[in-house]
């Protein structure tokens, strides 16, 4: 969807009559049925200016196409810029262009693809210019069949028009390198240099024939994605279906073909315990509904299971396959069944409101819903762990009917993880008192043990990890995360003093902690390990879970400052009373370390900060 076209003589004469502005800002409205801030418009006047200095070169065709704020099809993401025309063979050629004001940024280390810079009146992470024009390059050649079938050239590059670029400056250094290599940065200086880039793609108008191709072009799967993502995945015993997983995995593929068919909107509902195969099941059903040419993607709240899965799949950064993993976040202000399925992993983690500042939509389950034709939520409400976790059985149902969908539930029921045994999940529900099982002791071939020195249990961990680098050690988060950034190994965060005990939270990417190689000497916390798999976990269990009284105790006040998963517990206690504030979190704890603890395929170590919480697991 184009806000702005035209031909460049066209622009050039709107912006000389001081007329550019109030045609975009009107057009916005039409397009978007609302208004922007004055922040926005006041960009777009200084933007085109500069954009109008660059095309005043008589080697740059005067009946190229210009666009300004195209709308990808189905995402809220806008190219600031177009030109379109034709290269030297006589190709369609299309110049994608991210415009920034920015003066400086700073480099973020050890995250892919992000900068640091002043917007919105504030210091903020975001993504770096070239990854961001080289991603919506990257995104429309894979989705955009006419795009791709007619072999269209885009050339992406971003235009920081205010910055004075140096070969050295931050967000040139090498950890960026091979996005600027995809999508060059051009600076305040480099207005010759970003006409050169744009002759050598541009050296024939086309008439606007290129933007007709980008905005018309139908919205499905190249096949190139396809065949690249079937490839990733083919003899990867890993993603191999078995058992309920197959059986399941038949029925949505039913359901999910037949919705196309008919145009007709439903929800499956797949509900299945930690280790039931969810994760590997939807990474199947994506595979396959890309094969039959079906707009799908896989949606996850947390980056982290997306992350390891690309990087178990041995996906490129650099592969149109990135843009198969999506946030939950994505689908606040999407048409109705803007993609034919939308593949939804560890469900019971979706949030109401979507945004940094959780001020974006109305709740992501509705979201889901209304912008998917076939909708597939993964779920297991026993994993939910932060007060924003808003995603239930029920609320999937609601809205399902809301939409008037069909409704399809079905379970996972087969055990892969802990040894395969469905006897020490009971046995832990019981033990941490979720829910009575009829296993009170626990009789499992799984290996579990009970350590008195944390150092043993690291060094029990460190020695499972030298095999295969399938071992973590993981934590509650009972410790304020003061390392944060700093990237420093000797920053202790989680310290137990009596035994000389000391280590940090995940240094590095966090979105890969469960399978970079040096992780092992960092301790991981929920948000880095939910959705994923170890052979063996090692958990401390710290203050908020203790035993008194003959019974399992949660205290939320020994978590740390720094945990956004109870952040608005003490304006609930303040206002419905501590009682209601402890109802809430009891739960949110008991999960946690459920989650935790069901971390290993093949054993869980766990240290105690309570002596009598230890003894207590000793004895049961």
């Amino acid at each position: 969807m184009l806000v702005y076209e035209g031909v460049k003589s066209g622009f050039i004469n709107d912006v000389d009559l001081n007329l550019i502005t109030d045609k975009i800002l009107t057009r916005f409205k039409e397009v978007f049925h609302r208004s922007t801030g004055e922040s926005e418009i006041n960009s777009w006047r200084e933007s085109m200016l500069r954009m109008r200095g660059v095309l005043a070169d008589n080697e740059i065709p005067d009946n190229a196409g210009v666009a300004i704020e195209f709308n990808i099809p189905h995402t809220s993401n806008r190219i600031d810029f177009l030109l379109s025309g034709y290269d030297k063979n006589k190709k369609n050629s299309i110049i994608i262009i991210e415009l920034k004001q920015w003066t400086h940024a700073d480099a973020v280390p050890g995250k892919d693809g992000v900068v640091s810079t002043v917007t919105g009146k504030a210091l903020r992470e975001v993504t770096h210019p070239s990854y961001q024009a080289w991603s919506y390059a990257s995104l429309i050649d894979s989705y955009n069949q006419e795009v791709y079938d007619r072999n269209v050239g885009l050339h992406p590059c971003a235009f920081l028009h205010n910055y004075e670029l140096t070969d050295n400056d931050p967000i040139n250094s090498e950890q960026y390198r091979d996005y600027i290599n995809a999508a060059p940065m051009f600076g305040a200086k480099d207005f010759e240099k970003l006409r050169d880039f744009i002759k050598r793609f541009v050296t024939e108008g086309d008439d606007k024939e290129g933007l007709y191709i980008i905005e018309n072009g139908k919205i499905k799967p190249s096949k190139m994605l396809q065949d690249s993502f079937s490839s990733v995945l083919k003899g990867n015993k890993e993603f191999v279906l078995i058992d309920d997983q197959k059986v399941i995995f038949e029925e949505a593929l039913r359901i999910g073909i037949n919705a196309h068919i008919h145009n007709e909107k439903n929800v499956l509902i797949v509900e299945g315990g930690p280790g039931t195969g969810k994760s590997v099941l939807a990474i199947n059903l994506l595979k396959q509904f890309l094969n039959r040419s079906l707009n799908s993607f896989y949606v996850t709240k947390n980056s982290a299971p997306r992350e390891v899965f690309k990087a178990k799949l041995k996906i490129d950064k650099m592969s149109g396959l990135n843009n198969l993993f999506k946030g939950s976040g994505s689908f606040y202000d999407c048409e109705p069944n803007s993609f034919d399925v939308l593949i939804v992993d560890e469900a019971h983690r979706l949030n109401k409101k979507s945004g940094l500042f959780s001020n974006l939509g109305e709740n992501q389950i509705k979201e889901i819903i209304n912008s998917s034709l076939f909708s597939i939520f993964f779920i297991d409400e026993n994993q939910r762990v932060t007060l924003k976790d808003n995603g239930s059985i029920d609320e999937i149902k609601k809205y399902a009917r809301y939409y008037n969908a069909g409704i399809h539930k079905m379970e996972l029921k087969s055990q892969f993880r802990c040894d395969g045994s469905d006897g020490y999940l009971a046995w832990l529900d019981n033990v941490l008192e979720i829910r009575e099982t009829a296993n009170f002791d626990l009789d499992s071939k799984y290996d579990f043990k009970v350590f008195d020195d944390p150092n043993e249990l690291r060094k029990a961990i460190e020695e499972k990890n030298r095999i295969n680098n399938k071992s973590r050690l993981v934590a509650g988060y009972c410790w304020n995360w003061i390392s944060e950034g700093k990237n420093k190994s000797d920053v202790f965060d989680i310290t137990i003093p009596e035994y000389n005990f000391g280590m940090s939270w995940n240094l590095g990417n966090s979105s890969t902690w469960a399978i970079d190689k040096e992780s092992v000497n960092e301790i991981g916390c929920i948000h880095t390990c939910q959705g994923l798999e170890f052979d063996y976990v090692g958990v401390i269990i710290g203050d908020d879970l203790r035993y008194e009284n003959d019974h399992i105790v949660t205290d939320y006040t020994k978590r740390a400052k720094t945990d956004q998963s109870i952040k608005g517990i003490n304006k609930i206690a303040k206002e419905e009373g501590i009682e209601e504030a402890q109802r809430i979190t009891d739960s949110i704890i008991k999960n946690t370390y459920k989650t935790l603890m069901t971390r290993g395929m093949k054993g869980c170590y766990v240290y105690c900060t309570d002596k009598k919480l230890q003894e207590y697991l000793k004895n049961r």
